[in-house]
């Protein structure tokens, strides 16, 4: 089988699907294309009954992420934390295609379902759930994900290539 990767340091928590199905169901709903912020609520809300229409797009999303820098740095303050539910497994993922990718070193086990959270070097900077199976010991097919970070992972994707791309000419 031939993936064409593409090189990527992101890093990645993980753990065996098996271990807390009902769990890690639950948070890829939480951190769902709704996004899990008010802010984010109220935004869409607005959106749906046209009072951003007059708005400038750019102008209305860095205030939106600003409030939510504000909202970060709040729980920063009061020491809260998101509620996230454990991985276990840490790793980082060396380099990705658009359905695959592969990490640094031989952790995962072939056919095995995994559950993950990835940091999505993006901007806004968030996590990104994923479900995936285990090729080989280093290689894993993406077997779902949220349609938004399907969409923000393939555009990362292209952005390393144009990286790379600009690197290979310059030489």
């Amino acid at each position: 089988m031939s993936v064409r990767l593409v090189a990527a340091h992101i890093t990645m928590a993980y753990d065996e699907l098996s271990v807390n199905e009902e769990g890690f169901n639950k948070e890829f709903s939480q951190l769902s294309e709704s996004d899990d912020d008010p802010i984010s609520q109220w935004l869409k809300l607005a959106k749906g009954r046209g009072e951003t229409a007059d708005s400038d797009p750019v102008l209305l999303n860095l205030i939106v992420e600003l409030h939510r820098k504000i909202d970060a740095l709040e729980m920063f303050l009061k020491n809260e934390k998101p509620k996230r539910v454990h991985l276990k497994h840490r790793v980082d993922i060396e380099s990705i295609g658009f359905e695959h990718f592969k990490v640094s070193s031989d952790v995962f086990v072939s056919g095995v379902e995994y559950y993950a959270r990835i940091e999505m070097p993006v901007h806004p900077k968030r996590d990104v759930p994923i479900f995936f199976r285990a090729i080989d010991a280093s290689l894993a097919e993406v077997t779902k994900i949220h349609e938004r970070d399907e969409k923000e992972w393939g555009a990362y994707l292209t952005a390393r290539e144009r990286v790379l791309i600009r690197e290979a000419k310059a030489k």
